[in-house]
């Protein structure tokens, strides 16, 4: 932070403490022996090993595993079809196509997911996993959308048609130039979804059938039936690791697309 002034410094590492000392303070004590939130005893590792022989936390765990991944190869398809149709042709309704990629980033969550289960009450969808995958599409292919839009943007043309030209075909040029080109946008947009689907509590929750939960519905209920508790700590901690993960991954993706 070369060339900033002693009140920027300052302010910038209290908006961090601000962000950051709840997750803090809920990690610290997700490790408390006891089961008093507000005083630390003894350092234990309990409560991972009550969640951890959860069998419905593991149920759960894997609902969101396989969920998400569903949702992010559909979204993946769905947005980079839709980056290619904005960015390379044009045709009758594009700025229409191009307002309604923007609308499920902009409008409430919770107004997206009341939405969506008034429509399967209207049609008579039973709730279930197929609901709450195709809620997580709507919202995820968005953002995929705009991450493939934002490379295509830049995107050299020239080497499809120097392809073309040395005789390769449009299905030769799109498996064997335009996706390695796009890789690091895929990848950065597939850990995006992925992340959003694992992380999802509201649509997940308005789109599910009984006995279907996913990890964010079994922290929500534990939260719901008992409070705030030592378990719930380590138990969030735990989806929080994980998410924190592919995060990580995310990241490193996008930097590489910068590059």
């Amino acid at each position: 932070m070369k060339g900033t002034t002693p009140f920027l410094k300052i302010f910038t590492i209290l908006v961090f403490l601000f962000l950051y000392s709840p997750i803090i303070v809920m990690v610290v004590f997700s490790f408390n022996e006891s089961k008093s939130i507000g005083v630390f005893t003894n350092f234990s590792f309990r409560w991972y090993e009550k969640v951890i022989n959860n069998p419905e936390v593991w149920k759960a765990l894997f609902n969101s595993f396989w969920v998400g991944a569903v949702v992010t190869i559909v979204s993946l398809v769905l947005g980079l079809m839709m980056a290619m149709a904005v960015t390379r042709y044009s045709f009758s309704g594009k700025s229409i196509l191009e307002s309604l990629i923007l609308i499920p980033v902009i409008i409430p969550e919770i107004a997206e997911a009341l939405s969506l289960l008034i429509m399967y009450i209207f049609l008579n969808i039973p709730l279930g996993p197929v609901t709450v995958i195709i809620g997580h599409i709507a919202f995820d292919v968005s953002f995929v959308t705009i991450v493939m839009r934002a490379r295509m943007a830049g995107y050299d043309k020239s080497i499809e048609e120097a392809a073309r030209t040395l005789g390769a075909n449009e299905f030769q040029t799109f498996f064997r130039i335009t996706l390695p080109t796009l890789y690091p946008a895929i990848l950065a947009a597939g850990l995006l979804a992925f992340t959003l689907s694992f992380d999802d509590l509201i649509k997940t929750l308005f789109t599910t059938g009984p006995g279907f939960k996913t990890l964010p519905l079994i922290v929500w209920s534990s939260a719901a039936r008992g409070g705030v508790s030592p378990e719930l700590n380590s138990l969030s901690s735990f989806a929080l690791s994980i998410s924190f993960l592919f995060a990580v991954f995310r990241l490193r993706a996008e930097r590489r697309l910068e590059r």
